[in-house]
Order: C-alpha cells, then structure tokens, then sequence
C-alpha cells in the first residue's frame, strides 16, 4: 500500500504508507505541506479524495481500498 486514508468525520486524513506513496504526494503537494504530509496529519474533503484516488490510481499508486473503512482497520 502507497496511500491510506483514514475517516475523520466529514473528512480524510492522508497517511503515505511508502516512498513511492511519498514522493508522488511531493509532486501535488507545496514543500510547505510535506511535513504534515509525511507525518500524516495532513486532511482533505471528501471532494478532493475523490480526485485524489483518481489520479493516484492512474500513477500505479496503490491506495486502501475502503476509505471510509480504514479508521476501523486500524483499531
């Protein structure tokens, strides 16, 4: 897995799980982001999510499959 993301509420927290995961956050997101980005308090709206998986999946990212389900996985 590259990428999870985890439900919180009305939002997604993005968690990389891998370099790969990583370094293509670092190419969507500004350097000023990529602490919280790599430590994985960074959150999006379920709107950006959507756009999110569709261009991480289209890069050959491997993303958890059930978003709203990935808080409960970690439990």
């Amino acid at each position: 897995m590259d990428l999870r993301l985890i439900s919180e509420g009305q939002a997604f927290r993005l968690q990389p799980e891998s370099v790969h995961g990583m370094l293509w956050l670092q190419t969507h997101f500004e350097k000023s982001h990529w602490e919280l980005l790599a430590e994985g308090l960074a959150t999006l709206s379920p709107v950006n999510v959507d756009e999110l998986i569709e261009d991480a999946s289209n890069a050959g990212l491997n993303l958890s499959p059930l978003p709203a389900l990935s808080s409960q996985l970690n439990s």
